[in-house]
Formats: structure tokens, C-alpha cells, sequence
């Protein structure tokens, strides 16, 4: 059984919410996509996106085939107008199937493992944590870096032929929990405060996700926010 919460905010700042995301239990998958560009090309990347790798999926494609199908899908969207703005998404994706769970991302949104503890499971792809990999900075310098959402892929504006989708998979257990969301959540609400959140089992999921989003707005709310909890019981 998945008990799941959902939700997303437009934030405080901005007047388009450019996210997206998609949960449901029977099919197993539960995504977040946070769109880029300017007028509506943020907006229109990440339904697109969305839309693509929930019809892949219930076709029978894997998570990884079905990401990438979405990614030449937004491409080819994009390459339609002759405009001089981006249209781009990222992916962040959580795939159950029995007893097991694969786990997609392109970008900066993130997929975080309740097991006793919290795991970030994803890595940003983002020019940032590359300077974090080098050990050039580390994760404190990266949270206040004036470049820390600039990305390195992106669905729509990474070619295909050099499009990194990471992966991950595992063995599925009971209590565990998932969290899928945007930087949105991530710039405003430390790892601990979303650990603290997490793990309030006594909470049911729509209510951890409510008091994550509050807590996004309550410090700033600068970004579009959009969190999924999806907890195995």
C-alpha cells in the first residue's frame, strides 16, 4: 500500500507557477517537473514533460525510456518556434513496480529516501555541484553560490545526444518513504527541517507536504514549490 500527500504553490514571488507533477498510486509513479523559460515556455515544457512519461509508462517503457522520451518530445516543441527564450523542464521521477523502485532526474529538482534517516538518493545537475564534486566548494558555500541554480541539463535545452538522465533503483520496504520536489522547497527549507517533517509519522503524508510547503512560504517563498510524499506501508 502508498499513502501519499501532494501539492504545489505559486510561491510569494512570481506570478506563473512553472511547475508541475504528478502522483498516483495505482500506476505507481510520482513526479515533479519545474519548467524554465520565459511567457509561457516554463509552464508548457513541464506539462509536456509530464504528460509525456505518464503516457510512456502506461505504454510499457521503462522510466529511463519514457524520461527520454519526453526530453526529445519537449525538444522538438521547442525547436518549432523561432524564439530566442528557452523552454526546458526538469525531471525528478519515482517509479514503483512490487518490490522494487527505479528512481529517474535531469536538473535540480530532488528525490530524498525516509529509512530511518534521510537520504538525498539525486544529485543536482547543476554547474554548482560540479564545483561541489571537485571539492573547488562544498555544500555550504554551495547553498549561498550566486550561480547555484544555473544547470547543466536540462529536458528541452540539453541535446539528446548529450542528455544525462541519472538513475537509481532499490528494493522497496515497508516504512520507507519518498520525497519528490523543486528547488523551491530545497532554497528555502534545510535538509534537517524537511528530515524533521519526514519523519513525523504520526502526520499523514498530506499533512507533512502541507507544513513543507508552509515552511517554503513562511521563509520566502522566492521559487515556484511543488513536494510529493509517497511513504510504503
Amino acid at each position: 500500500m502508498i499513502e501519499f500527500g501532494h501539492g504545489t504553490h505559486v510561491g510569494l514571488r512570481r506570478t506563473r507557477n512553472e511547475d508541475t507533477y504528478y502522483a498516483d498510486a495505482a500506476l505507481g509513479l510520482f513526479l515533479v517537473a519545474d519548467g524554465m523559460g520565459g511567457h509561457q515556455h516554463g509552464e508548457v515544457a513541464s506539462a509536456l514533460a509530464r504528460d509525456a512519461i505518464v503516457e510512456r509508462i502506461r505504454s510499457g517503457q521503462s522510466l529511463a525510456e519514457a524520461v527520454h522520451g519526453a526530453a526529445a518530445q519537449v525538444l522538438e516543441h521547442a525547436q518549432r518556434y523561432d524564439d530566442a527564450l528557452p523552454m526546458g523542464t526538469t525531471v525528478a521521477a519515482v517509479r514503483f513496480s512490487e518490490q522494487a523502485y527505479d528512481i529517474a532526474w535531469v536538473g535540480d529538482s530532488r528525490i530524498y529516501l525516509w529509512n530511518n534517516g534521510l537520504r538525498r538518493v539525486s544529485h543536482d545537475h547543476s554547474l554548482v555541484q560540479r564545483l561541489v564534486a571537485a571539492g573547488t566548494i562544498d555544500e555550504a558555500q554551495a547553498s549561498r553560490h550566486p550561480y547555484r541554480n544555473v544547470l547543466t541539463q536540462a529536458l528541452g535545452i540539453t541535446a539528446l545526444d548529450q542528455l544525462h538522465i541519472s538513475m537509481a533503483k532499490g528494493q522497496l520496504s515497508p516504512d520507507m518513504s519518498f520525497l519528490v520536489c523543486s528547488d523551491g522547497l530545497t532554497e528555502e527549507v534545510s535538509d534537517t527541517a524537511i528530515a524533521d517533517m519526514v519523519s513525523r509519522q504520526e502526520l499523514a503524508a498530506q499533512e507533512c507536504v502541507d507544513h513543507l510547503l508552509l515552511a517554503a512560504l513562511d521563509h520566502g517563498g522566492s521559487d515556484n514549490v511543488t513536494a510529493i510524499l509517497a511513504r510504503v506501508r
